[in-house]
């Protein structure tokens, strides 16, 4: 997913702290919300769908 656009958390920091991005697919096929690991970018992204994404970011605060 290299045309994604990426975000990185504001938790996350550039000195081996959390790295987490995000990329909001909702407009595309993908209808997903989509989060990686910034550590890692060509890795894995794990994909879904908005309203569980609201849910997961819930749970972390």
């Amino acid at each position: 997913m290299r045309w994604a656009r990426w975000f990185t958390s504001s938790y996350s920091n550039y000195q081996g702290g959390n790295c987490v991005e995000v990329a909001d697919l909702a407009s595309t096929s993908f209808a997903s919300v989509a989060v990686r690991d910034s550590k890692a970018p060509d890795g894995l992204a794990l994909l879904m769908g908005p309203s569980v994404f609201g849910v997961f970011v819930r749970a972390l605060r």
